[in-house]
């Protein structure tokens, strides 16, 4: 090659800070480090889904409501007593308030949602924690006592 007149190719002599260091990490150990933290990572993630699923699981299989047939409205209007002593689930949204006594209950009405029939419903004191406004929505255990009245058994507020 030729080089340029007065150019002189000079030495210099470059070292590293860490060339003193005692230990210094090979590409394996790396290697290996970032395997580790992937996989309990990975491990991480997994447990968190099927946590998740676990308790999702668990709810499902522990809704009392999940076992109950949908409240046959117009069976009941048409021929309550062949309902008499049956349980049912029922989406309902209140109403109104007809009125309470003490250690006896409330009558409440409320419609099925999606329907156009109102159902007065009879709660129980075991419920009077439960404050019922109207337009809210409730899932219902319903039951169909004698004379037709239906007892509210349970409550959920969807």
């Amino acid at each position: 090659m030729n080089e340029p007149q007065g150019y002189q190719e000079v030495e210099r002599d470059i070292s590293s800070p860490f060339s003193t260091s005692q230990t210094k990490p090979t590409e394996y150990g790396l290697r290996r480090r970032n395997g580790r933290g992937l996989i309990v990572g990975l491990s991480a993630v997994l447990l968190l889904v099927l946590g998740g699923t676990g308790v999702i699981v668990y709810s499902y299989l522990n809704d009392p409501f999940r076992k109950l047939e949908e409240f046959p409205e117009n069976k009941y209007f048409d021929e309550f007593q062949s309902l008499a002593g049956l349980r049912f689930r029922s989406d309902l949204r209140v109403e109104a308030d007809l009125g309470w006594k003490d250690n006896i209950g409330r009558l409440m009405v409320f419609t099925p949602v999606g329907r156009d029939r109102q159902l007065a419903v009879f709660i129980p004191p075991k419920l009077s924690s439960i404050f019922f406004n109207k337009g809210q929505h409730y899932l219902v255990e319903v039951e169909v006592k004698e004379g037709g009245l239906i007892y509210a058994e349970a409550c959920r507020k969807n």
